[in-house]
């Protein structure tokens, strides 16, 4: 039986930090306040820093109330997708009612820029835990490789960050995200470790692409650098390494569940078949099919094949 279809859900699927995640996309797709030149999902198509109802409220928690009536197996619910997920103006209303559905733990998937908003602040204290971004340690570095709206600034994000973490509770993770040529000197590297230090954090997660980005440019750092700069970054940082799930898990899947993910993100025939909870060899089975019918192409990254819809960038 082929799954429901949601316009605000996608998942469970693989994530490198959380396991399997089921994902609340609360804002149409690339509508976000950075334009983020290592973008999985490609260039920024709306940018801004103004928060609106840009999916409806009801819409979105009368499809998670339905997902959650099938019982998925998922680690976490959170909060992500297609943008900024903190520009969605009914944030905190979201955040409660998830948490009178369920006992999953949410979590929340930020790049951090509204965090200087109260309003934001408030509305996020009772996720579980929150993963906000910091890739750099200067104005100059933070404009090349995240460009943000203009009213945006490398030091709000920072002041945000820091209003955030005397707050909030709950567990933050800092993700790094490091662009060889950009921002993975030791030198820059020490930058942002010194605003790490002053803020203090739960973990360090340091990231790279491994996805097709936005800009070509915008290459991975290799493994041996990471693990370089990882030190420089201390002994609560480490490298997202693919996370393990276990094998009986696995199940049946369709060809619209595969369509569906992919429409969300880029993915490998591992990624496919860890995140619908299926057999390798299905997964396999059902992208060579989709493949050999024009529906979906395949990218070379880092001697990986990454499958997405065709015609999308």
């Amino acid at each position: 039986m082929t799954e429901k279809r949601y316009k605000h859900l996608y998942g469970p699927v693989p994530s490198r930090r959380l396991g399997r995640s089921l994902g609340i996309d609360l804002v149409p797709f690339k509508v976000c306040s950075f334009d983020c030149v290592y973008c999985q999902l490609g260039r920024t198509t709306v940018h801004t820093a103004r928060r609106d109802v840009y999916v409806p409220t009801g819409e979105i928690l009368a499809e998670l109330a339905d997902k959650l009536s099938a019982k998925p197996l998922c680690d976490y619910i959170t909060l992500a997708g297609s943008g900024e997920p903190t520009l969605h103006r009914d944030l905190g209303q979201i955040v409660s009612a998830v948490k009178e559905l369920t006992d999953i733990p949410l979590a929340l998937l930020t790049n951090g820029s509204l965090l200087s908003d109260p309003e934001v602040r408030s509305a996020i204290m009772r996720v579980d835990l929150v993963v906000p971004s910091l890739d750099a340690g200067d104005a100059e570095t933070f404009a090349k490789i995240n460009r943000p709206c203009p009213e945006i600034t490398f030091q709000s994000v920072v002041e945000g960050l820091k209003a955030f973490r005397r707050e909030y509770q709950g567990e933050i993770r800092l993700e790094v995200f490091l662009v060889a040529g950009i921002n993975d000197s030791d030198s820059h590297v020490r930058k942002i470790k010194a605003i790490i230090d002053e803020i203090g954090f739960d973990h360090i997660e340091i990231n790279t692409a491994t996805r097709p980005p936005a800009e070509e440019y915008a290459r991975a750092v290799d493994a041996e650098r990471l693990h370089h700069l990882c030190k420089i970054l201390g002994p609560n940082a480490s490298v997202i390494a693919a996370h393990a799930l276990p094998s009986e898990r696995a199940g049946a899947v369709s060809r619209d569940d595969i369509l569906a993910m992919l429409g969300r993100r880029p993915c490998t025939i591992d990624d496919v078949a860890e995140g619908l909870n299926c057999h390798r060899w299905e997964a396999a089975k059902l992208v060579g099919q989709l493949t050999e019918e024009g529906k979906i192409i395949p990218e070379r990254r880092n001697d990986k094949d990454y499958y997405q819809i065709k015609g999308e960038t």
